[in-house]
Parts: structure tokens; C-alpha cells; sequence
């Protein structure tokens, strides 16, 4: 019997080549081997209220982005998050066995709670409740952003997934998961929810930096190459990127910015292309132009391939109707005899 793997990605916008290294490619390797559950968590995305009509798009633009990068709708259950009304119950009973306390320690939550009350501190202590329930703004902090670790883990357990892709952002996520599932099992005293674990398909997780000169690509870092961009805003963006003013010495250490551009010469381009450059930066011969064109041309041979067949999905309704219409049923199959067997351990238990 395959080992059930979970992930899905929020539905807030389009998908750049930080999610397809991190994430994309990676799936559809995975979709042969394991039995395979991706979904567009567009429930998880309505922390940051998106507009309805923008919420819809990005799904859309999401389920197309994955298709096109080759996830097989025969291979692995496709579905939108909202589909399976079974996800929200389940959401429901699992946090009657979650601590407020607990979820408020989460470091995404004060992280992301300061910034929705517009707080800028470095202080990352544990008091985040005074300072929400001492904010005097109209700004405020939603319940949908506290209890987002449960949304999560609920998407894990209620397909008993073993090996879930995560980044490094999301592993205490992962671990609250697993707490959540322990405890549920101490509860009822059952051995029912498995713990899962973190996958990286063998290997050590990519980070695929932004253009900016820091930190990894990112939707929100306005920093990121999509996987829809055309030709010439890829060249551009790329020409545009960060670097400094070259090396002065042999084998000079590179800045973060020039790191960044070679590190995403080794995961887009071939080894002789790296040495190369590599070379051409330790003799003080390189130029940075040269770099970065070979840089865009070895993307451009990665995303213009999937950006044909993104344009082509997206247009086709019918099938995009087809395929969620199938993972929901298949998505549903799972949930449904998970949550009918919660809410018998629960106690919950029809009369008639």
C-alpha cells in the first residue's frame, strides 16, 4: 500500500520558480510513487481577506500552473480546499482539543498578527495578547489567523497523510500537527491519527532566492520570476537583479546578492555552464551582463514550456471543471470516512 503524501499552496497569486523548484517538480515525481493528495488551500487564504473575484482567479491560475507542470489528475487527487465541506467540520472538532496558549506561541502568528496591527518591533517575546487586546486601531487580528495551525493540520490528519512537503516555515506548523494528533489519541485513548513526518524527496530543500539581492523568492518580496511571464519581462526582471560592483581579488567571497544570482545558475543551468562563470568570477574576468543573460535563457528553456501549456489549460473550462469536479470526489471519499470516524471516537453519534 503507498504512503499517502499532502501539500497544497495558498491561493494568493501566481506561482514563480521558487514554488516549481520547491515544490512543483518535485510532486510530479512524487505523484508515481506515493499516493498523492495537492490541493489550492484557498480557505487558508481568506486570513488575508482577497478579494472574491481575485480569491477565484488565483485559484484558477493555480490549478492550471499545476497541471501544466505536469501533476496527472490520474495520478494524484487535484482538489480546491472549499470542495470538501468535510475539511471545515473536521476544523471545527479539532480545535476543541487545541490550547489558544499554544497557538498564540506560534512564530508565524505574532509574526504575522504585528504586521496586520501594523506593530514594528523586534521583540519577538510571548506577550502578542497584550498587544492585541491593548490595540485601540481599527485594525485587528483574526481568529481565522490564529487558529491557521489547526486548518493545517486538519488538511494532514483528515487523509492520514504520513509525509508532507514543508518548508523551513512551516515545520513548527508540522510539529503543532503532530502534537495535535498525539493528543487526540491520548484523549480517546486510541491509536488513530499517525504522526507525519517532514518529505523532501530524499534530499535537502531548495531555497530559490528572489532578484531583490536577499532572502528567498516570494509572492509577498515582490522579488519573484513567475512561471507565467513572458519572454521579455523574464529578461528584464533578471537584467534588473542585484549584483555589486565586481570582484576585486582572486577568489574573492562573493556578496549575497552575486551568491544568489549563482545560486540560481546551479539550479537552472548545466554544470559547465556554472564552472564557467564560476571561474570567470574567481580570475576577476567576469561581467555580470553576460551572467545574467545566460541566466535568463536557461529559465526561459525551464518556464516557456510550461508558460505555453499554463495559457492553454487556463482557457479550457470544461476541463478544469473536470479535473476538480474528480478530485473532489476523490478528496471527499477520504475525508468523509475520516470525519465519520472522529466524530464516533468523539462521541457524536446520530439517533436515527
Amino acid at each position: 500500500m503507498k504512503e499517502i503524501v499532502l501539500s497544497g499552496i495558498r491561493a494568493t497569486g501566481q506561482l514563480h520558480l521558487g514554488n516549481y523548484y520547491g515544490a512543483l517538480n518535485k510532486f510530479v515525481r512524487m505523484q508515481d510513487d506515493y499516493n498523492c493528495y495537492f490541493f489550492i488551500a484557498d480557505l487558508h487564504a481568506l486570513t488575508t481577506h482577497p478579494d472574491p473575484t481575485i480569491l477565484h482567479a488565483n485559484v484558477k491560475s493555480i490549478l492550471s500552473e499545476y497541471l501544466a507542470a505536469g501533476i496527472d489528475p490520474d495520478k494524484a487527487t487535484i482538489f480546491v480546499q472549499s470542495d470538501v465541506p468535510e475539511i471545515p467540520e473536521m476544523y471545527l472538532l479539532m480545535n476543541m482539543h487545541v490550547g489558544i496558549g499554544e497557538l498564540m506561541r506560534t512564530a508565524s502568528f505574532k509574526d504575522k498578527a504585528r504586521k496586520q496591527l501594523g506593530i514594528k518591533t523586534d521583540n519577538d517575546n510571548d506577550d502578542i495578547e497584550r498587544e492585541i487586546i491593548g490595540n485601540n486601531s481599527n485594525k485587528r487580528v483574526n481568529a481565522g489567523l490564529l487558529t491557521y495551525p489547526t486548518l493545517m493540520a486538519v488538511d494532514i490528519l483528515i487523509h492520514h497523510a504520513t509525509k508532507v512537503p514543508v518548508g523551513k516555515d512551516q515545520e513548527q506548523h508540522l510539529e503543532l500537527t503532530r502534537r495535535f494528533a498525539r493528543r487526540f489519541n491520548s484523549v480517546y485513548g486510541v491509536e488513530y491519527f499517525q504522526e507525519p513526518e517532514n518529505f523532501n524527496f530524499g534530499g535537502e530543500a531548495i531555497k530559490v532566492p528572489g532578484l531583490d539581492g536577499s532572502g528567498k523568492m516570494g509572492k509577498s518580496e515582490g522579488n519573484c520570476i513567475y512561471l507565467l511571464d513572458d519572454e521579455k519581462t523574464l529578461r528584464k526582471k533578471v537584467m534588473r537583479a542585484v549584483t555589486d560592483e565586481g570582484p576585486k581579488v582572486p577568489n574573492q567571497p562573493m556578496a549575497e546578492p552575486v551568491a544568489n544570482l549563482f545560486t540560481l545558475l546551479k539550479i537552472v543551468s548545466a554544470p559547465d555552464v556554472v564552472d564557467h562563470f564560476t571561474e570567470a568570477y574567481n580570475n576577476c574576468s567576469i561581467r555580470y551582463g553576460d551572467l545574467k543573460k545566460q541566466l535568463a535563457e536557461d529559465i526561459l528553456k525551464v518556464t516557456t514550456p510550461i508558460r505555453e501549456r499554463i495559457i492553454g489549460i487556463r482557457n479550457d473550462d470544461a476541463y478544469l471543471s473536470q479535473v476538480v469536479k474528480q478530485g473532489a470526489e476523490k478528496a471527499r471519499e477520504s475525508a468523509s470516512k475520516t470525519l465519520r470516524e472522529v466524530r464516533e471516537i468523539m462521541g457524536i453519534k446520530r439517533f436515527f
